[in-house]
């Protein structure tokens, strides 16, 4: 059947579902990988994964991924099944995460439209190797192995029928929701699982991959499976399961006779008993008790070849019956509305063109109300002002609402970090402690995207550089497993990220030396002028290392720098701290989001700028005899006993017909990082929404400026970089 139908409508549901159950893998298996053994829920779980990968890789015709989704089955199936002893557990998590990343691989290819060429050979021989040696380790003696996991290629689903008497049938009846899209490739995912214990198999409707019609005759009448397997009602639930699509499942227990029926129930010599939805628990199960009291003078031959008795509202003995038969929506009508969320997916481009409008909307509101024409004397504006300030209103609510959608969760990113730690940890024969804290801390999903590879330096600096070798560790007094912890919080509207370790921390003399010799220092400066973190800084230069040893992730000179430069690319700060013998904390300060910030506009000569409102701590009016120069050009000021540098915006830019007197200009105090300058500028103009543009790429970077933006008046506006601002 597998070439009978194009797989090219299937191909996105393929990678979104199995890219979800392959997160959700490299999850389980870390979260396990410091303990002695998979428990069995985890590998109930492990074993369902691979099975439906496999189910579904299989209808997609991808043979690699098929084949070592299989095999990696096999190993868990008989994990599950003889529960043997001494399983090397680290072994078995690379072997995990080694198929995970196969497939992850594979699965980029197909996105990007390139050959799915990898081969999973060598992988498979590793497995087989494994599940060899654990067979021959694992089983006790006289202790039979379980039948082997036998795979079948996806070409016929209908079985032939042969009973015994560990035979038993069922009529299984699935709803999806209402929402599902292809609801026909789930309900063939479905009777592709059931294949692997089913004697006999019918499905309806059957031309559920041929006939697309078929999705929304599914959606609408449900879907109908005749059964016949040597297994319990749980273990047919479990296979199928209910999930994001599937909404109820119903499995009840019939006999042979009724199974040889088929769909047409009408036709039973005694017909089943109809209950109506409206009904309650009490009248149906006193219809049950009254059938069974009626029944009860059957001849004693027919008593014998009934089944044992059921409890009363038997599975087999009912069908529900709704206001309008086969409209499976129509059984959620009692269902509280707010148990289930609703998802759909859409397009990441489609957020981005939405994103953008927004911005527009924003421009053009700013337009609308700060038109010069409203300024005429003596015209009445109230109904204005009050339809413009519920336009306000409706559009600061609709950023909110698209910000939200546009909010990403870190925990993905982090769970990345968590396997860098692992894979790193032992290729350098360090134990090493993984612990993530804030990992639900959600940001924008261009955010993530920019800070993904600074973390991963990061995350690996800590391993290599930090945590020192086991025997050091011991000497100094510590234990022998190192930590990291990789942490994140929200504050005023700044995400802060950490990577904290245990280790040997920086050495501040080590880095000293270095910078000395690469001409980094003031000569007339001595070592003990610079505060730590001055220093600490210097190895976020282009071409600083202290690592005299190249290995394969440190030592080159390359990295810290390009962490930084990206880092800044989107606002953000890179603090460091550390104790020496007691380890560092590398911390990123970024902001939620990039596209629409609070600013406060200012005007400088003729020159309109805006600062984010965030990184301004108070405007001050200030007075000559509070300024203090400097015979090198540097101007300070004293606000309240405290002594603050000083940057004139128009000098600082070259500006024409910017005032020079204080006294005649307004004093911003700005605060990044517990570093603190005051902003002399001209006038402020006044706070709104700014829209963030990225200064175009003719135009030569220029230090202090992050974006542009447009205002009300269709001037254009520079953004000031307070960090620029201070550097």
């Amino acid at each position: 059947m597998a070439e009978e139908f194009s797989t090219d409508g299937m191909l996105d549901m393929y990678l979104f579902e199995n890219g979800q159950l392959l997160e959700q893998l490299q999850e389980t298996v870390l979260e396990q990988k410091d303990a002695d053994c998979f428990d069995e829920d985890s590998i109930n779980e492990i074993f369902r994964t691979m099975h439906t990968i496999k189910g579904s890789s299989g209808i997609m015709m991808f043979d690699d991924i098929t084949a070592v989704s299989h095999k990696l089955e096999d190993v868990f199936y008989y994990l599950r099944e003889s529960h043997p002893e001494h399983v090397p557990h680290l072994e078995l998590v690379e072997h995990v995460l080694e198929v995970e990343d196969f497939i992850s691989s594979e699965m980029e290819k197909i996105r990007n439209g390139d050959p799915v060429d990898g081969d999973s050979s060598e992988i498979i021989a590793g497995l087989d190797k494994f599940l060899d040696m654990i067979k021959n380790g694992g089983v006790e003696e006289g202790i039979e192995p379980p039948p082997e996991n036998v795979h079948e290629e996806p070409k016929h689903f209908y079985i032939a029928p042969v009973a015994t008497s560990a035979s038993r049938f069922y009529r299984i009846y699935i709803n999806f929701f209402p929402e599902t899209e292809m609801a026909n490739v789930h309900a063939y995912k479905v009777v592709y699982s059931l294949k692997e214990i089913a004697e006999d198999l019918l499905y309806s409707p059957e031309d559920i991959i041929s006939d697309e019609t078929s999705a929304q005759t599914i959606i609408d009448d449900g879907f109908k499976i005749l059964l016949q397997a040597q297994c319990s009602e749980e273990e047919i639930r479990k296979i199928i399961g209910v999930g994001y699509d599937i909404e109820k499942v119903d499995v009840y227990e019939c006999k042979a006779e009724e199974f040889l029926l088929g769909f047409d129930f009408g036709e039973q010599d005694e017909p089943l008993a109809v209950i109506d939805l409206d009904s309650s628990v009490e009248e149906i199960e006193s219809k049950a008790e009254a059938k069974a009291e009626g029944n009860s003078e059957e001849p004693k031959e027919t008593k014998e070849k009934k089944e044992p008795a059921k409890p009363k509202m038997a599975p087999g003995d009912f069908v529900i019956k709704s206001k309008e038969p086969g409209k499976a929506k129509k059984l959620a009508k009692d269902r509280n509305k707010g148990e289930k969320a609703t998802f759909i997916s859409v397009n990441v481009k489609k957020m981005d063109q939405l994103m953008d409008l927004i911005g527009e909307l924003v421009i053009s509101e700013s337009v609308v109300l700060q038109n010069p024409d409203l300024k005429v004397p003596g015209l009445n504006l109230d109904r204005f002002n009050k339809a413009a300030a519920q336009l306000s209103k409706i559009s600061t609510d609709l950023q909110d609402v698209i910000m939200s959608m546009r909010m990403v969760s870190l925990a993905n990113t982090f769970q990345k970090m968590n396997r860098i730690v692992f894979d790193v940890s032992r290729k350098l024969g360090k134990d090493i402690e993984f612990e993530m804290v804030g990992e639900q801390t959600e940001v924008d999903k261009n955010i993530i995207e920019k800070i993904s590879d600074p973390l991963m330096h990061i995350v690996r600096n800590s391993v290599d550089h930090g945590i020192e070798e086991k025997e050091q560790r011991l000497e100094s007094g510590k234990s022998e497993k190192g930590k990291v912890i990789l942490s994140a919080k929200t504050e005023a509207g700044k995400v802060w990220i950490s990577v904290e370790d245990d280790g040997q921390g920086l050495d501040r003399e080590k880095i000293l030396k270095k910078a000395r010799k690469q001409g980094l220092l003031d000569e007339n400066k001595p070592d003990e002028a610079y505060a730590d973190k001055e220093v600490y800084q210097f190895i976020t230069l282009p071409g600083f290392s202290t690592n005299e040893e190249v290995t394969e992730y440190s030592g080159r000179g390359v990295g810290m720098d390009v962490v930084v430069q990206n880092i800044q690319s989107i606002g953000g700060t890179l603090d460091i701290e550390s104790t020496p013998g007691l380890g560092s904390i590398m911390s990123l300060k970024i902001p939620l989001t990039l596209a629409i910030i609070d600013g406060i506009v200012l005007e400088t000569g003729n020159s309109s700028f805006v600062l984010e409102t965030g990184v301004i701590k108070e405007f001050v009016r200030v007075k000559e005899d509070m300024m203090i120069y400097e015979p090198n050009g540097d101007e300070y000021i004293m606000i309240r006993g405290e002594c603050y540098p000083v940057l004139r915006l128009g000098r600082w830019y070259g500006l024409e017909h910017y005032r020079e007197a204080v006294e005649d200009g307004v004093m911003l105090i700005l605060e990044v990082e517990e570093q603190r300058v005051c902003l002399l500028v001209d006038k402020l103009i006044g706070e709104q929404e700014i829209v963030v543009k990225p200064i175009p790429s003719y135009i030569k970077k220029v230090k202090g400026l992050s974006g542009c933006t447009q205002l009300g008046d269709g001037s254009i506006a520079l953004i000031l970089d307070a960090t620029g601002l201070m550097e």
